[in-house]
């Protein structure tokens, strides 16, 4: 899930929101690798909204408007020459084929933790570019997950190959300085608020963000666990590589127009 410095966003009344976007963008990214069930097919109880897996149609997007959708996320001096991913109904491929080392990508709501809310909210749409160390050790994890996901395979079985991948270096380890722009005005991250914030995040492998001031009082830097949305998964998590996202939300959309910070 899911950026720049501004002094106008940090006041308070805004910080309880941005506390949320932070948690919620960490877990939707892209840039998010975690573990999934898929119910295919299954259509969602109205009771209970989003607590199943829709129509696969209801996740899928005209291409042309996945890959502009997508190359949004970051400024066109970065995206223009970027690798573009588009969602088809076995996972991920590679639409557009890029010189600079980014991937870009719309990551929809089964690419975040199994434990949050809106895991099959079938609006969900996380414009995403993760720059050249996350395109290595983290978008394999995505496509991986969402391509096991699609194939209707268990939280439990998705969660014990990704443990094999990251255990037989078949995706590699995460290095310093990976990160993911997430600076789209067309995205969608959520059904709370305004829906979308501008942000970037860092991709860091400690268990928390604690050394880096994230979630504390006056911090511009939000973040969690990229493996979980919620508390009380300890004994999972001490079965992955410690990893955080760590959020910072920015100014301005990727085309440079100011972005205003939705009311509470």
């Amino acid at each position: 899930m899911s950026g720049n410095d501004g002094g106008s966003l940090w006041i308070m009344r805004r910080t309880t929101r941005m506390k949320f976007m932070g948690r919620l963008a960490a877990k939707l990214l892209a840039c998010t690798a975690l573990v999934l069930l898929a119910v295919a097919g299954a259509v969602a109880d109205p009771a209970k909204p989003h607590s199943r897996m829709a129509p696969v149609n209801a996740y899928l997007m005209d291409r042309a408007q996945e890959i502009a959708l997508a190359k949004s996320a970051a400024p066109e001096s970065i995206s223009r020459d970027a690798t573009v991913l588009v969602l088809t109904r076995t996972g991920y491929e590679t639409a557009v084929t890029g010189t600079n080392g980014f991937v870009c990508w719309v990551a929809r709501g089964f690419s975040g933790a199994p434990d949050w809310p809106e895991r099959w909210n079938p609006k969900i749409r996380a414009a995403g570019c993760d720059n050249p160390q996350a395109a290595r050790a983290v978008t394999p994890i995505a496509k991986l997950r969402t391509a096991m996901t699609l194939a209707g395979r268990t939280d439990a079985e998705i969660a014990d190959r990704i443990k094999i991948a990251l255990r037989t270096r078949e995706i590699p380890r995460l290095e310093q300085g990976a990160m993911c722009y997430m600076m789209s005005k067309s995205a969608y991250l959520s059904d709370d608020g305004g829906h979308d914030m501008t942000h970037v995040m860092f991709y860091v492998s400690f268990k928390d963000g604690a050394n880096w001031g994230a979630n504390a009082a006056g911090s511009p830097i939000f973040g969690g666990s990229y493996w979980f949305f919620t508390e009380g998964h300890q004994a999972e998590a001490a079965t992955l590589p410690p990893l955080s996202v760590l959020l910072v939300g920015v100014t301005t959309w990727s085309d440079g127009t100011p972005a205003a910070m939705q009311p509470m």
